[in-house]
């Protein structure tokens, strides 16, 4: 899914511009992205650390990403740890549209999309 930011050049050129980093650490099971201009990588962060960190369930995740749970209601309940600049964060939830609109798609092909 996070493929489909990186085929986004809206999203790719605002990433550089602000030096835009995400590490996404997942539990329930446990997993972690690290989402970059220069690519996903899964497993852990590359070099450098990133700009921001989320932190949240999968079911959280899925959750978000199916449009069900908004961030700052996330946010709010704890259900969504940041580590990072929450103004970032807002700042980043506009970007990430093209993956949110494809989420349902791909979690259903995936047998997940409920």
């Amino acid at each position: 899914m996070f493929g489909v930011l990186l085929e986004d050049e809206e999203f790719v050129a605002r990433a550089r511009q602000e030096d835009l980093s995400v590490r996404l650490v997942h539990t329930r099971p446990d997993c972690e992205i690290y989402v970059a201009p220069q690519g996903v990588f899964a497993g852990g962060q590359p070099q450098r650390p990133a700009a921001i960190t989320l932190k949240m369930s999968c079911d959280t995740a899925h959750a978000l990403w199916m449009g069900r749970l908004l961030v700052p209601v996330a946010i709010a309940t704890g259900r969504l740890r940041i580590r990072g600049k929450v103004a970032k964060v807002l700042e980043l939830v506009p970007m990430l549209r093209p993956a949110f609109d494809r989420y349902p798609d791909i979690a259903a092909a995936s047998g997940i999309g409920g």
